[in-house]
């Protein structure tokens, strides 16, 4: 095996990287002078540029996550530029998406959608390419994060489709029939104790949901009903354990609790509502 790749994999090793062998092809793809896939066993370091793949691998020894070094990160059917003002999407929110396409079978209506906490748009994007007819308000209230989403409706071409708001939730005055949302979830001490890849490098405000991470629950469950139609749905994401809590929560908000989603491991990840 060549110098150079056993030299990364023993850095990358030596930093408790999970996947060294998988971000290690990704490193070299994207130094890579050619579009060609990485075979490491067979790699040829001419068509690597070593200046770009080296300070690849430094980003990643320091904990960087991939895609904030590629600025790039897959979700649904489409990738999606991030940076450090957004929150990388997580596999498990794919199940907002799946969930709306069990809601709504037919994929030509004219739904009115509102996003909550856009960060890159990939829920407002995905949904816009799965319901060609929905028109969509996404909205953030981090101007840098609505930069970002900015950026994937121009590479999607989902500006005509989607309108971009810096503004609190609260302050809409529309009435939608999808709502959907992945809010900040996490407790202030979850935050402190988790990965330095999540802590560095992933912005605070898209993640933490106040001391005991359940403050956008309380805030969607006073006002989110304002906001829906008649017949409207209300989607959003929680995290590890919040289920009992949200149920709690939501009790007297006007809405119906119709199901809850787990993710691939048993967790209860998503909360599906309607207008009672």
């Amino acid at each position: 095996m060549n110098n150079l790749i056993e030299e990364s994999l023993k850095k990358l090793n030596q930093t408790n990287i999970d996947n060294p062998e998988l971000d290690l092809r990704i490193l070299l793809k994207h130094a890579s002078k050619k579009n060609n896939e990485i075979i490491l066993s067979n790699l040829n370091i001419d068509n690597i540029d070593i200046v770009k793949f080296k300070s690849y691998l430094q980003k990643r020894i320091n904990r960087q996550p991939i895609a904030k070094i590629i600025n790039n990160k897959s979700f649904w059917k489409n990738d999606f530029y991030v940076n450090n003002f957004v929150l990388d999407p997580r596999p498990e929110t794919e199940l907002i998406i799946e969930e709306v396409l069990n809601i709504y079978k037919n994929k030509n209506l004219k739904l009115k959608i509102l996003d909550i906490g856009t960060g890159s748009g990939c829920i407002a994007i995905s949904l816009a390419k799965e319901f060609k007819n929905a028109s969509i308000t996404a909205i953030d209230i981090s101007k840098e994060a609505i930069e970002v989403a900015e950026t994937n409706l121009k590479i999607h071409n989902c500006s005509n489709q989607i309108q971009l708001k810096i503004i609190d939730f609260k302050n809409i005055n529309s009435k939608f029939d999808l709502i959907v949302s992945n809010p900040p979830y996490l407790t202030n001490d979850q935050f402190k104790n988790t990965d330095p890849e999540v802590k560095n490098f992933e912005p605070k405000l898209a993640l933490v949901g106040g001391d005991d991470g359940l403050k956008f629950y309380r805030e969607y469950s006073n006002n989110i009903k304002y906001l829906m139609n008649k017949s409207a749905y209300f989607v959003c994401e929680i995290g590890i354990n919040q289920r009992q809590d949200c149920e709690q929560i939501f009790q007297n908000s006007g809405l119906y609790l119709n199901k809850i989603v787990k993710d691939l491991q048993g967790i209860e990840r998503i909360l599906s509502f309607s207008k009672i």
